[in-house]
Parts: structure tokens; sequence; C-alpha cells
């Protein structure tokens, strides 16, 4: 039976940190990381000091408590363990279970921002909401970001039961900022809204993006928020998916603010500084590499649509690593049509499915005449690399490129050997980035 009785004794103990600041509390199934990035960087534009707290981590732990845009510093991150480990060890007495890995980093982060102190936290659910480590936080502001199925073993085999999980994070006090929703999700976020009488604010009603062109390494918006219009803005990432993230941060960050429309130069400046790492980022180019951690089907099918739309490759190249727990069967169906050549391979984790499997199922979608087998990730990059430039060298219009993805762990030890392991939490609203981490 789930229960957040270890983290709330935890917590407790702590002197309860989590209700030191407002929070912004955000969920759902994809764009929990990118809206929670993009709202931190709103607020730290409106001269607030911000804590952010995400996960999972690309390249080191320490990225997922940031103070300021930038992540906690080597002395602060073990400053901030010991003081909760104490904590931890009177509560793993009096608990028939210890404390987990997460609860113990959400206690970390809850109390370092405590610490500095932080005028807000944009804090980033871990799993589900209702029983969640996070939601001992009541938030301010309860954004959900799109929900589709995921972690169906923990959180339910429908979109609905999913939804009404991740409901939980919406409580009385709160305003809910709700992104586009399949309708059962719809129903049972709205279900939660009314029980607990919170105004709710809906993605293409109460808000949303009205205009959407490419641009140079990104695209240019007009946002319509819930108290103004925003034309103009750059976002200087890929994807209809991130402009909606982006638009939710916004309305979020409106909704906390509760004073009106925003400081339009503000949003803009902040939109431009606005980062993703390791969501279709461009790592290298030359041929272009593109890194990008979609783990489920309907992350993988905007992830597509974005590489289509933005680069116009004439081949693709897919790298894949997925956890073995996954739909990798739906994942490969969103690749198949937009894919020439499909590389499988396994990444570091324990969970990751092993190629020789992975194998079996990508040639029953593309064929087997399409696909290779790589023992290991950078084996896989090489033999990536190799087939891009030789459709780059053929005949036909459009260059060669790699998309590698499937989970957050491939992306992150993509970038590690391709030397972009530097994971900035935003970069300052003026464009300045934010330390790099090991």
């Amino acid at each position: 039976m789930p229960t957040l009785d270890r983290i709330a004794a935890l917590a407790t103990l702590l002197g309860d940190p989590q209700r030191a600041y407002p929070v912004i509390h955000v969920t759902g199934t994809n764009g929990k990381t990118s809206t929670a990035r993009m709202a931190e960087t709103l607020l730290r534009a409106r001269g607030l000091r911000t804590g952010l707290y995400t996960s999972p981590h690309l390249s080191s732990l320490r990225e997922r408590i940031c103070i300021d845009g930038d992540p906690l510093s080597p002395e602060g991150f073990v400053a901030a363990y010991d003081d909760v480990a104490p904590y931890a060890a009177i509560v793993d007495g009096q608990q028939a279970l210890r404390l987990s890995f997460f609860e113990m980093l959400t206690a970390m982060a809850f109390a370092a921002f405590a610490d500095a102190p932080v005028d807000v936290a944009v804090i980033e659910v871990g799993l589900g909401g209702t029983w969640d480590a996070t939601n001992i936080a009541d938030g301010q502001v309860a954004v959900v970001t799109p929900i589709a199925l995921d972690h169906t073993a923990y959180l339910g085999d429908t979109v609905e039961a999913i939804a009404a999980e991740k409901a939980g994070i919406i409580k009385p006090g709160a305003v809910a900022v709700l992104a586009r929703q399949p309708d059962p999700a719809a129903r049972a976020l709205a279900r939660q809204a009314a029980e607990v009488a919170v105004p709710v604010r809906v993605e293409g009603r109460d808000f949303g993006v009205t205009s959407r062109e490419l641009a140079v390494g990104g695209q240019l918006l007009e946002v319509s928020g819930l108290d103004g219009s925003y034309p103009g803005l750059l976002l200087p990432l890929f994807g209809a998916y991130q402009a909606q993230n982006a638009a939710c941060a916004l309305a979020a960050v409106e909704a906390f603010s509760g004073t009106g429309s925003l400081d339009e130069d503000l949003v803009r400046q902040a939109f431009a500084a606005m980062t993703a790492p390791g969501r279709l980022e461009v790592v290298r180019r030359s041929p272009v590499v593109i890194v990008d951690s979609a783990h489920n089907p309907a992350g993988m099918a905007v992830s597509v649509d974005a590489v289509t739309e933005a680069f116009g490759f004439g081949t693709l190249v897919a790298v894949l690593a997925v956890s073995a727990d996954k739909d990798v069967a739906g994942m490969l169906e969103q690749l198949e049509p937009a894919v020439a050549h499909l590389v499988v391979t396994r990444n570091s984790a324990s969970r990751s499915m092993e190629p020789q499997e992975l194998e079996r199922l990508a040639a029953g979608v593309f064929g087997p005449e399409r696909v290779v087998v790589a023992a290991r990730l950078d084996d896989a990059i090489d033999i990536a690399t190799a087939l891009a430039d030789e459709a780059s060298d053929g005949p036909g219009p459009g260059g060669a490129g790699i998309l590698i993805t499937g989970s957050t762990t491939t992306a992150g030890e993509a970038r590690l050997l391709l030397g972009a392991a530097d994971v900035l939490a935003g970069g300052g609203p003026d464009g300045a980035s934010a330390g790099g981490l090991p």
C-alpha cells in the first residue's frame, strides 16, 4: 500500500521545510521537466529567488536540485545530505520500511530550498501524484502536462486511472493549470478540481499558443496567457509540444503571480533563455545528432513530428535503447515511418532491454533489413554515423541526421559520449548560462 508516512515523518523532524515557501507543483506524463524548467526561468526573470526540483537526471544527481538556476555544488549537495541524514536515521528506526532513494532526495531538496531561502520552488512529481513523495508539499499552482499511458504497473492501465492518480496534487487553495488532455484524463482532472473547489485554467480555453512558425534555432510564438497576449516570443526549442509546454509554464506563472499579465519584455527575455537538455537537443553537427528522452509512444510521436517539421532530413537514422518495462512496440511504430535505418542497443541501466530482444521486436516493425544491432551505445553511435555519412554521400535531396532516443538514461549517456555533458538549469534571464556539471 503506498504511503506518505515516511517522507511526512522526515519532513516533520526537519521542521516541515516544504511549507517555508510557495510551491508550483508539476505532474503529467510527458513534458513535466521541460514545463518545470520553463516556469522556473520565468520566475527568475521576474527577480525571484527560485528552487527547482526535477527528475530523473541526465548526467549528475546534482541537476535535480537547483537554486537560482544553478545545480547544487558538490559541497552543497553533501551538506544537504548531511543535514537530512541524522533525521532519516530516526525515521528508519521508527518505520517498517526504510526511506527510499527518492524520498531522501526530495527531503534534501525541500531542506536546501528552505535554507537558501527561496522565494518560490517549482517541484516536479517523480511518479504519479497522490502518493509521490513531493506531494507532502501543497502547490499554490498545480500544473498537469499531457497525460498518456506510462508506468501502468504503478498508476493504472487506463488514461483515466493515471489521470486520477496525478490529480492528487490538485488541493484546496490551489489553482489548477491543465494542458490539453485526452477526454478521459480531462474528466478525471475536472472531478478532482470540483471536489476540492479550485479554479481551473485549461489550455485551449483559458490560454494557449495562438501563432507558431519555424525560426532559426527554434520557433517564433504568440501565446495567449490568462491575463494578456504575448507576441513575438522566440523559443529556442523544437516542436509544437515544447510550445505547448511553454504556454503551460507561462499560465502557471501568471496564476502564481495573481497580478494580471506579466511584463512582455521579461517574458520575451525568459523565453529566449529557455533550455531543455536531452529534449530534441542538437549535440553535434555534420552529421546532425539529436538526443531525446522520449520513453513512451506518446512522447515518441511528438518527438518524431518535431524532428520531421524542424529538420527535414532526407534520411533519418535512429539509435534506440529502451527500458524493458516500456511499451517498446508502440515506440517502434511511431519511429518507423520517419526512420530509414534503426540501430538498436542498450544503455547502462539495469532495466534496459537487451539488444537482441530489441532487435527482434524492431525487425517485426521495420523489417530485418532496416535494423542493425550493437552491443553498446558508443558502438551504436559509430554505426549510425557511418550510415548517415553514407546516405549524405548518395543521391537525393536533404541531408542525413541521427536521432538518439528511448529513455532519459539513453539521452544522458549519449550526451556524455558526444561531449555535451554539461546540463544547465536554464540559463539566466539575461541569457547567461548556469554552471555546468561534472
